[in-house]
């Protein structure tokens, strides 16, 4: 997947009509492309339910490099250590209007669901550094963005959303 997302007013509207109890205390949503290292606006559950709060996207790189890791294969991401209790235990929801890859020329290219409903991407968290961090899961891509990309976000099916897909794991920590 590409390093780059929009989001815009409605989200936080579609989120709250979806989850009607969720907690909306932290985040507010405006219109903005999501950058690496950008806060934004995630759902992530708990025990006494779904919540909206600021992350940043990415983690820092542990091996003292620059820039930050802001995806992770589903297919793998078990057996990183970086992520493996973070995908076990803080999984979380980001949501999207869309979201943007590069094709060889270096245009952009935007992706987004038919009549522009909302995204549900799937990713994992962690408290880095006294910071909130989520990372985004993803995926080999799918017949629309294969052409563009090998990769794309996982993205949830708002059934998914609704029956849990963030507070049916097991919880420890944050």
């Amino acid at each position: 997947m590409c390093s780059r997302y929009y989001i815009d007013d409605d989200i936080i509207n579609d989120i709250s009509t979806l989850l009607p109890d969720i907690k909306c205390s932290e985040a507010m949503a405006s219109t903005r492309d999501i950058h690496p290292g950008d806060k934004a606006p995630i759902v992530r559950g708990g025990k006494t339910g779904f919540s909206l709060v600021d992350m940043k996207w990415g983690y820092p790189q542990y091996s003292g490099g620059k820039g930050l890791l802001i995806n992770a294969r589903s297919e793998t991401v078990l057996q990183k250590p970086t992520f493996s209790e973070s995908v076990l235990y803080r999984r979380c929801v980001i949501p999207a209007r869309r979201f943007y890859e590069w094709d060889d020329s270096r245009n952009k290219v935007s992706f987004s669901r038919e009549g522009g409903t909302t995204l549900y991407m799937a990713g994992f968290f962690n408290l880095i550094q006294d910071e909130l961090r989520f990372v985004i899961l993803t995926t080999a891509a799918n017949a629309s963005v294969r052409p563009v990309h090998e990769r794309m976000p996982l993205v949830l099916e708002k059934k998914k959303l609704r029956n849990g897909y963030t507070i049916q794991w097991k919880h420890r920590g944050s």
